[in-house]
């Protein structure tokens, strides 16, 4: 009997079923950018049959950002891939990944950094009601302050420290660190009482309640956390490589095409496309990582 239930679990395993919710997922997304290509479109042969402008009822409203100058046509800008990215240079999708692993690697490095600071201060808030009261509004107002206007601070400071390689790692970090924060402190101070008063019965430590308890209790949240702080950490890497005067990185390269953007428009939207896909991309590999990590939560579920 048991050897028969250890080959079904073998089969289980190896011909695991289908999730329908990832299937519609899958749909919806698909629908989604199917969507937005239908309403781009539209709205650019809206604006070419109105000559790009329209009159209602006496009011002129000016549609020339529909044009062609302003906002290209989807094929524009996927073809724009293969094109130079400067005269005589390597095609633009060679330049962007470039530059993309430049920025992934310093938003990786922000995300490390910054999850483990939020990961400490919520252990610390989570043991100390006092520190959390007087140092957790401190954390939120962190956040009140624009990031345009840190990140030249930060490559000031980091600079003069003679480590400006730094700078756009701790922007990130900057961006990581809050939602880790929040999202790991209320998981781990949303235990079951009777069952953080059994672990107190039995003489546990807090080391043992905070591994054997709080943590697996958290594990959610801080995926949760993890996940919005994956895309945090691409902004921040991008916001902090503009006054940084790094010339690599995708934040460069916005900034470079933006300054000639009424010559070839589909450039920067292309290089936009390359920055949402690689904030995407961190995103679904710390998805992937969750579902490995968080089985007993599927396995519950079931």
């Amino acid at each position: 009997m048991a050897t028969q239930e250890i080959r079904a679990a073998i089969r289980r395993a190896e011909n695991p079923p289908s999730d329908p919710s990832r299937n519609r997922t899958l749909f919806v997304s698909v629908l989604l950018v199917i969507l937005l290509a239908v309403i781009w479109e539209g709205a650019k042969a809206f604006g070419a049959s109105v000559g790009y402008s329209l009159n209602i009822g006496g009011t002129v409203i000016d549609l020339t950002l529909l044009n062609n100058t302003q906002l290209p046509h989807l094929g524009d800008i996927l073809g724009s891939f293969s094109e130079p990215a400067q005269r005589n240079g390597a095609p633009l999708y060679q330049m962007l990944i470039e530059s993309g692993l430049y920025t992934l690697w310093a938003a990786l490095r922000g995300f490390i950094m910054g999850g483990m600071i939020g990961f400490t201060l919520a252990v610390i808030f989570a043991h100390s009601s006092l520190l959390q009261r007087g140092l957790l509004p401190y954390v939120i107002a962190s956040q009140t302050v624009p990031i345009l206007a840190v990140a030249p601070m930060v490559v000031i400071w980091m600079g003069r420290m003679g480590a400006t390689e730094w700078s756009v790692p701790m922007i990130a970090a900057y961006l990581t660190f809050f939602p880790v924060t929040i999202y790991t402190l209320r998981g781990l101070t949303s235990v079951p009482e009777t069952a953080l008063e059994l672990m107190q019965t039995y003489a546990a430590s807090r080391f043992d309640i905070l591994v054997k308890l709080r943590l697996p209790n958290a594990l959610p949240q801080i995926f949760t956390a993890l996940k919005i702080s994956a895309t945090a950490s691409v902004v921040g890497a991008i916001i902090g490589e503009l006054p940084s005067g790094i010339q690599s990185g995708l934040g460069i390269a916005i900034l470079n095409f933006a300054r000639y953007y009424n010559q070839s428009p589909p450039r920067l939207w292309a290089t936009i496309l390359a920055a949402g896909l690689l904030g995407i991309l961190f995103f679904t590999v710390i998805a992937v990582i969750e579902r490995v990590v968080v089985r007993w939560k599927t396995e519950t579920s079931d």
